[in-house]
This record gives C-alpha cells, sequence and structure tokens, in this order.
C-alpha cells in the first residue's frame, strides 16, 4: 500500500499531439494556401497588365508604321515619312519592323541588319495580334503584327514591329520577387498572430489544470476563478462531477457507519449471551443473525444503486420489466390475479437491476398483503413516468403509511419476509431522483403505491 509521502500515481493517458501545435499548422496551412492562391492570382493580373502596357508601346509603333505607308511607283511599300524612335536605325537595338507581303521582297528596318522576321501564319482578318517569338538565338521577342490593303494594291501586307522582352522580363521578375517577399513576410506574420492567439485562448484550460492540480493537493474544493464563456460549461461539469464523487464518497462513508451500527448492537446482544452462557443462546444467534442479514441485505442494495448511478446513459424499458416482475410474482402466488396496463414505449433513467428490485418489492407487498387482486398501471408525466400498484386489501391507515418505510418496519407479523422492501425501494429511488408514497385506492379500496422515476429523454 501507498505511503503518504509515495506520489500518486498517474493514470495512463494516451496522448494524441498537442493541441496547440494541431491548431497552429491548421492555420498555417490554411494561410499558405490562401496566400498561394491569391499570389498566384495576383501575379497572373499584374503580369497581364505590364505586359498590355508594354504591347501599347509596340501597337502605337504599329499604328505609326502603318499610317505612314503608301504604294510606290513599282508597286512596293515605301514611307512618307520617317519614323520617329531612333532605335529601328540602330543595327540589333531591340526594336525592329518588318513589312512584307508573298511574292514582294521583304522591306525590314535598318535595326534588323542582316535579320528578317519570320512571316508567320496567315490571319485573314485586318486585328493585331500579338505573341512572343524566340527566333533570334539569345533574343526572346514580343511582335505585334497587322494584315491590310494599302490604297491602290490588292495585296495583302504584313506590318510587324518586334521589341527584346528583356525589359519586359526584368520587370516581370521584380514584380514576382516583390509579391514573393510581401507574401512570405505576411505569411509569417499571420502565422506568428495565430500562434500567440493559439496560446492566448488555450491558456484558461492551462488555468483548470492548474486548478486541478491544487484540488488534488488539497488547496481547493472547486475550480474557481473568472473563465471564459467557452470553457464556463466544461467548468461547470467538472465540478458538477466532482460534487457527485463527493456525494458518492460520503454517502458510502454514512453506509458504511450505518452498517457498522446496525451490526454493533447484534453483536454484543450475541457476546453477552455466548459469555453468559445463556440457554437460548442458538435461538439468540439466530435471531440476531436474521437481523443482521436485514440490515446487510438493505446497504448492499442501496450501494450497488448508488454505484450504477453514475452512468450517464443508464435507462430501461418500462413495460419489459414490468412484465418480467409479474411473471415472477405470479409463480409465488398463483391464486392471485394481476392486471397491467398503461404505455408500453416508455423508458426511465434508472438501470434495470434497480427497477426490477422496486417493481418487484411492490408488486409482492401488493400480492402478499391485498386481497387476490393487484392492478399495476405505467403512464408518463411531466418529465416522469409514474408506477401505480393497487390491491384490493384491507389498506394501510393513513397514520401508519409513512412508518412503514422505515427499515425493519411491518404491520403484519404473521407473513414471511424482512420488512425491508419499501425502505429498500424509497432509498432506490430517492438515489434517481425519484420518489414512492403510499394512497388509498379508489378503485380497489386497498393500498396504492405510487412510483415516480424520471423518464429517459
Amino acid at each position: 500500500m501507498a505511503t503518504a509521502t509515495e506520489p500518486l500515481e498517474k493514470a495512463d493517458v494516451r496522448v494524441s499531439g498537442s493541441l496547440s501545435r494541431r491548431m497552429i499548422l491548421i492555420a498555417a496551412a490554411w494561410i499558405a494556401l490562401l496566400l498561394a492562391g491569391g499570389g498566384f492570382a495576383l501575379d497572373k493580373v499584374l503580369t497581364a497588365a505590364i505586359t498590355n502596357n508594354f504591347d501599347n508601346g509596340i501597337e502605337y509603333m504599329l499604328t505609326s508604321l502603318i499610317v505612314s505607308a503608301e504604294i510606290g511607283p513599282d508597286g512596293e511599300v515605301i514611307f512618307n515619312r520617317e519614323l520617329a524612335d531612333q532605335r529601328t536605325l540602330e543595327p540589333y537595338s531591340g526594336l525592329y519592323w518588318q513589312v512584307s507581303a508573298p511574292g514582294h521582297e521583304d522591306f525590314p528596318s535598318r535595326s534588323l541588319w542582316d535579320r528578317h522576321l519570320a512571316y508567320g501564319m496567315n490571319h485573314q482578318d485586318i486585328e493585331v495580334h500579338a505573341y512572343n517569338s524566340s527566333q533570334f538565338p539569345g533574343e526572346k521577342l514580343r511582335i505585334l503584327e497587322r494584315d491590310l490593303k494599302l490604297p491602290g494594291s490588292s495585296t495583302w501586307w504584313r506590318f510587324q514591329v518586334a521589341e527584346s522582352r528583356a525589359t519586359l522580363d526584368a520587370e516581370i521578375a521584380v514584380l514576382r520577387r516583390t509579391l514573393v517577399r510581401s507574401f512570405l513576410l505576411l505569411a509569417l506574420g499571420l502565422i506568428v498572430m495565430a500562434a500567440l492567439q493559439t496560446f492566448y485562448g488555450l491558456r484558461p484550460l492551462r488555468k483548470v489544470r492548474l486548478e486541478i492540480a491544487k484540488m488534488r493537493a488539497g488547496k481547493l474544493q472547486r475550480v474557481e476563478g473568472p473563465m471564459p464563456v467557452e470553457v464556463v460549461p466544461m467548468v461547470e461539469e467538472l465540478n458538477a462531477l466532482i460534487a457527485h464523487n463527493e456525494r458518492q464518497a460520503e454517502e458510502a462513508r454514512r453506509h458504511a457507519g450505518n452498517l457498522a451500527h446496525a451490526l454493533k448492537t447484534p453483536l454484543t446482544v450475541i457476546m453477552n449471551a455466548a459469555t453468559a452462557g445463556a440457554d437460548d443462546l442458538g435461538e439468540t444467534v439466530v435471531r440476531e443473525a436474521r437481523t443482521m442479514r436485514r440490515q446487510v441485505d438493505h446497504h448492499l442494495a442501496r450501494a450497488r444503486a448508488v454505484g450504477r448511478r453514475g452512468h450517464a446513459h443508464s435507462r430501461a424499458d418500462v413495460w419489459p420489466s414490468l412484465e418480467s416482475v409479474e411473471r415472477a410474482v405470479s409463480r409465488l402466488y398463483p391464486d392471485v390475479r394481476f392486471d397491467l396496463d398503461g404505455a408500453r414505449d416508455l423508458q426511465v433513467h434508472v438501470e434495470r437491476q434497480d427497477l426490477d428490485e422496486m417493481l418487484g418489492n411492490l408488486i409482492e407487498n401488493a400480492a402478499k398483503y391485498g386481497g387476490g387482486s393487484v392492478f399495476a398501471t405505467v403512464r408518463g408525466e411531466a418529465g416522469f413516468v409514474e408506477f401505480l400498484i393497487e390491491d384490493d386489501g384491507p389498506g394501510i391507515a393513513e397514520e401508519d403509511r409513512a412508518r412503514l418505510f422505515d427499515r425493519g418496519a411491518r404491520l403484519d407479523s404473521n407473513k414471511p419476509g424482512t420488512g425491508l422492501g419499501l425502505a429498500i425501494v424509497r432509498d432506490v429511488a430517492e438515489i434517481y431522483d425519484g420518489t414512492v408514497g403510499l394512497e388509498e385506492s379508489e378503485d380497489l379500496g386497498g393500498l396504492l403505491a405510487r412510483l415516480r422515476l424520471p423518464a429517459a429523454s
């Protein structure tokens, strides 16, 4: 047996991981998912905006090229004015234009020098088409082109303006670096905030744990102090459980004391008779042993009911229990007529064994002391199930009814029994927050026992 100085043995509880770590990981994953989706969408929008702005510059150049073009005397394209951008005059400057048509020699800008832009596919329209091209080694191009017929010509001429993507790609790279850094910083800040929120939010649970440790050390009786509204129900249930366990422990101590006190007197009588060498020692031992057995049976029945009361899901079907008790009692009293009536689908918040014991005592008393007829009725009423056990016997005077619930009380000593039946019914009913009382039966004229037990929801 452990001494007072030995630490209390801790229950073997399975650990399924940290609640704080789980909450932080969920928040981090969700933040990463949202920021990744938002960053991808934002990158698409901003990249498209930068590309459109880049294309607008090329399209302005393409429009200027088309506006200044006309057909010369030899049927070839000539320009009536020079283009404003001088880069088209510098070889390999990164800005190029070209006019071409099937069956005609290409007319390129001087910046192309010894190169030509690929003609590409036929569009069969006059819309502006933009695309990327890698036709020049080491230089990626953004090309805008348009097909149209110049006045005085039946030929479809293709006007193309190309510009190096170096500037565009550099701007997009800067944009993406900025987005990545910004979103990483934002993700870090949000995760830190989630971690702080988790640790702060779970702080009341750590406080509850410290309060329970103080209770185990005997410094507190209940979990006290202000708690968040979400934690209050748990604390209230915990305090209720503690109070329930204290009541059970107190009941156990009280029953142990009552049993010891009840057995003390019969044992003293037996010891005195044995010491004095009384002639009626045998009769004295049998009589006092019978008294002790009644007390032991009573306290054992009550202790069993107290132990089973802790089951939150205790429930029993009323009608099967009533029929089972009626069959058992009818075998003991075959000359008695039993009638059962009432709802058949009711349930009570009581263990089946305790329900059988209470109904058995009441129905057996009605059969034993009645005139030959027992009528049992069951009905639901305002959260309770009510049992009415009636007999056609002589009944009991009103001033004697309350005394029958005392342990060992009997009005008819000629009938066999211990006098504990009604006392056990009362004690077990009270354990389940029920009641039992004795009245006069209006229908049969005898005694009516009214048992009320909480209905199972």
